[in-house]
């Protein structure tokens, strides 16, 4: 049975991966509570093919 409630789950992509054109993709999968963040949601993440820490930027 699943659990019901304001948490989705989200999609965030490296913003500053795109620009540069390196082959492969940085993503990270999280959840937020849609309710108090209505909005979408840009964390710093570790992008591995970078090796530095990047914006990340919710996708849908």
């Amino acid at each position: 049975m699943a659990k019901k409630g304001n948490r989705v789950q989200v999609i965030l992509e490296c913003t500053e991966h795109k620009n540069t054109g390196l082959p492969g993709t940085s993503r990270y999968i999280t959840t937020k509570n849609k309710k108090n963040t209505p909005e979408r949601i840009e964390l710093k993440k570790f992008n591995a093919v970078m090796k530095k820490y990047t914006t990340h930027k919710e996708i849908k």
